[in-house]
């Protein structure tokens, strides 16, 4: 069994897998329909692969805002797929345990359904984690300025 850490996943072990899914909302769909049916899918998953591998995830909304700071692509204004982009990205212990869970009876007719509303099918990509961690308490910010500063 993998070391586990105190990254910023609790309980992530430091070798698992991160799952990335871009869904493209088809226009005929609302945010709404999709968050149901990505609810109802998140909730077969907490239910039934919890103990077979799944640690965690979160599922998020293009905002439309695009980083000037962050970005060397141009100085965008505003992303193009606002409100109509989401990204599903999940966290298991193995890559084999996250394949067995989309062959799951109950895991199969709820990935159909939000499968209806993408008009970019699915293409769902896995990553090694290499790091992860939370920001620093007020106290660990400070010491880690201050043994900056003394090392420079």
């Amino acid at each position: 069994m993998s070391e586990i850490t105190d990254g910023l996943i609790k309980n992530f072990p430091h070798d698992g897998i991160v799952t990335i899914n871009r869904v493209v909302i088809k226009p005929e769909y609302t945010i709404d329909d999709v968050q149901e049916r990505v609810a109802f899918l998140c909730e077969n998953v907490k239910t039934y692969h919890s103990t077979t591998g799944f640690v965690g995830g979160f599922v998020c909304l293009n905002s439309g805002n695009v980083s000037n700071e962050g970005s060397t692509v141009g100085q965008a204004v505003e992303s193009e797929m606002k409100g109509k982009e989401a990204l599903i990205i999940t966290f298991w212990k193995t890559f084999a345990e996250h394949e067995a869970s989309h062959r799951s009876s109950t895991f199969q007719p709820l990935f159909e359904n939000v499968l209806e509303c993408c008009e970019n099918g699915n293409e769902e990509i896995a990553y090694d984690m290499m790091w992860s961690g939370a920001a620093y308490s007020e106290e660990q910010a400070e010491s880690a300025r201050l043994a900056k500063e003394t090392a420079a």
